[in-house]
């Protein structure tokens, strides 16, 4: 999977989108706390009100810090998580770890963190506190290189927690400044009699940034002196209502509601009840996904893309920081719109609507996954996930179970591909523990949860689930079916080391036309395995007439997930015939195949075989920093050459032939150089040749 770099350091923070006002003498603090070489806390939480900048002031404190921490600055939004025991997850996931165990979250971290120096950013804690406290407490007592920065409305109460508690924006110095700049958007410019009323409407809005910048963009359809009046004026009876209901919270977080209110009050009818809808995304979101799930009664498709312009000119809804094709609503934003689905009475509604748009959108990825689309699908799961956890969610909840088990088929097919093999796993065991009729649907999700089982290396499992898929493909009477079961059967039995065992499993699966959907997959992964049991029997010429076979029928088909592997296979052959130019060539073309598929697996194998490729060229260097890469890459996986004895001596021997040539000191140079390089770094190295 891609690893987000910034100037050779390893992490993913965002770009900062906007300028930053304000906040100096907090981030002095936080620095001195975050700085490893200053503060001796390392637990800091920043603490305050929604919408008071606490997500903006972490980000750009731990961008002053990024250099002290070489393992990475790594942000984990907690915001889209809707269901218990998701944090640890949602970590893994950030630090995107193809984490192929099935150890509990916070072991496979601790072990990948092991030595390193990394800051992690758990952001919006709030709804999620008791996931997190045990989480920290878990990880900081065995993990001294990692500090965490959290963001949330109270602190975990934790010994040793260092909090500072934010309080909203100076109004006459810095509240002011962010009000004209955000302003300025509009055409306003501060002048020297606006001053008392810009002062007096931040006054009112207590200062916090989000409801200044919520004001500021109403600049561009009322007078400043309008809107010093109207807030001056006081709120209409519909919002005393709002802010009466929320009365128990903090004073100034009434305020914020307040002022979103107040904004929400001035949006027309249909921009309100637009907004409203849109909560219901768990994520950012595209406007096809909006006409989908939003329309309906009196806000007919059409009319949602003007809409939606609307609500961005206002502050209400965002364009993605990266991706202007998609769309955000802030946390806070998102809330108050949940409160008011809730109060239309239509929550139930749209988030069936936003379930079935991600049911059939993940229908229509495993319909097209064994085509030239996969990439296009691949970048889709990933960018949707939060949404297709959500959905799958709402799925799982609701009493018909037909609908959980077709999507948990879907999606758990996508996410064993994409890297998400615990997601896959959840959703796929509650979907099979309902004990779900006979069908073509209960046994897709019977061959996803034991292909899920296979990558985790979970053998004795993956031998169970096999079984039912088999029992459950010959009584469907489907023979693409049949021949996808015959994949974890004689997988499982060449992972266990049963070689002759799986060769027979797997030679004897029927050679049907390849068809484009996830069985269609499966049947290309049926022809891998068997080049891969041959390899590992030394049989290299039946393993690269097999792997040329599955080639071609990649080529043809248009899809890289099998062909990447293929390749990575036909390298190795080559490299057992001598042919060293043609062994580092494919090699790289596995290497590229796997990475536009975020394939960490995959890369990592790749990596191995080039490596061995390059040594045998006579680059010593050169292949001692592959192998230190793919160390690297390895680790993302939880499972270094996936614990196979036959991986490992491979690799152990290739070892030996580099420090042979170059000496212990030379390579432990060379090796430590790419063991230093980030994950896409170290790809781009990789794939670069001389």
């Amino acid at each position: 999977m891609s690893e987000k770099t910034t100037g050779g350091r390893s992490g993913n923070l965002p770009p900062e989108a906007r300028s930053f006002v304000g906040r100096l003498d907090e981030l002095d603090w936080l620095e001195q706390e975050l700085d490893p070489g200053v503060g001796i806390d390392r637990l800091v939480s920043l603490v305050g009100v929604g919408g008071v900048g606490k997500t903006r002031l972490a980000l750009r404190a731990a961008r002053r810090v990024q250099d002290a921490y070489p393992d990475g600055v790594w942000l984990v939004e907690l915001s889209p998580l809707h269901t218990a025991g998701l944090v640890g997850l949602a970590v893994v996931e950030a630090l995107r770890l193809t984490d192929q165990s099935t150890a509990p979250v916070t072991e496979v971290v601790a072990e990948w963190a092991q030595g390193k120096r990394l800051l992690l950013i758990l952001d919006s804690c709030e709804h999620v506190l008791a996931d997190c406290v045990p989480f920290v407490e878990a990880l900081l007592p065995v993990l001294p290189g990692l500090r965490i920065l959290l963001t949330s409305r109270q602190p975990l109460g934790l010994p040793g927690e260092r909090v500072l508690h934010l309080d909203p924006l100076p109004v006459a110095d810095d509240a002011v400044a962010l009000f004209t700049e955000r302003a300025a958007d509009t055409g306003f410019v501060l002048g020297d009699t606006d001053r008392a009323a810009v002062e007096d409407v931040c006054r009112s809005l207590d200062g916090i940034p989000l409801a200044i910048e919520l004001a500021a963009v109403r600049l561009c359809e009322l007078s400043l002196a309008q809107l010093h009046g109207r807030l001056g004026a006081g709120l209409t009876s519909r919002l005393d209502l709002l802010a009466a209901r929320d009365g128990e919270g903090p004073p100034r977080h009434r305020t914020l509601r307040t002022a979103i209110g107040w904004s929400h009050e001035l949006c027309a009818p249909l921009e309100r009840l637009l907004w409203a809808r849109l909560s219901v995304f768990a994520d950012g979101f595209c406007l096809r996904a909006a006409e989908d799930v939003c329309a309906g009664g009196p806000l007919p498709a059409g009319r949602i893309a003007g809409l939606l312009a609307r609500l961005v000119e206002q502050s209400i809804a965002r364009r993605h920081d990266t991706d202007p094709d998609r769309f955000r609503l802030l946390d806070t934003v998102r809330e108050f719109g949940a409160d008011w689905l809730r109060a239309l009475g239509e929550e139930h509604a749209v988030r069936l609507r936003h379930r079935d748009h991600y049911r059939r959108l993940a229908r229509e990825g495993c319909a097209e996954w064994n085509t030239g689309r996969q990439v296009a699908w691949c970048e889709r799961t990933l960018t949707e996930h939060a949404n297709l956890r959500a959905a799958m969610d709402c799925a799982l909840t609701e009493p018909e179970g037909r609908a959980a088990l077709e999507m948990a088929a879907d999606v758990g097919f996508l996410w064993r591909h994409c890297g998400y093999l615990r997601d896959a796993q959840h959703c796929l065991d509650l979907a099979l523990a309902a004990d779900p009729a006979p069908g073509p649907d209960r046994t897709r999700a019977l061959w996803a949860r034991g292909a899920v089982a296979l990558l985790q290396g979970d053998l004795e499992v993956a031998a169970d689930w096999a079984g039912r898929c088999v029992d459950a493909a010959e009584e469907q009477g489907d023979a693409v079916a049949v021949v996808a079961a015959a994949y974890l059967t004689g997988g499982q039995l060449s992972l266990s080391g049963k070689l002759s065992e799986a060769i027979e499993v797997l030679s004897a699966a029927p050679r049907l036309p390849i068809r484009q959907d996830g069985f269609g997959a499966a049947q290309l992964q049926v022809r891998v395995a068997l080049a891969f049991a041959h390899m590992l029997r030394g049989a290299y010429e039946r393993a690269r007439a097999v792997a040329e076979e599955v080639r071609a029928a990649s080529v043809a088909c248009g899809e890289g997930w099998a062909g990447a592997f293929a390749d990575g296979i036909v390298a190795q052959t080559d490299l057992a015939r001598g042919d060293v130019r043609a062994a580092v060539r494919t090699a790289r073309t596995a290497l590229a195949g796997h990475g536009l598929l975020h394939n960490t697996v995959g890369a990592a194998m790749a990596l191995d075989v080039l490596a061995a490729a390059v040594v045998a060229a006579g680059d010593g260097h050169r292949a001692a920093r592959l192998l230190g890469i793919g160390a690297r890459v390895w680790e993302l996986t939880g499972r270094a050459q996936m614990a196979s004895p036959d991986l490992l001596a491979t690799r152990l021997h290739h070892e030996l032939r580099i420090r042979e040539e170059l000496g212990d000191t030379a390579y432990e140079k060379a090796y430590q150089e790419g063991l230093a390089m980030p994950y896409g770094e170290g790809l781009d190295y990789a794939a670069a040749g001389r």
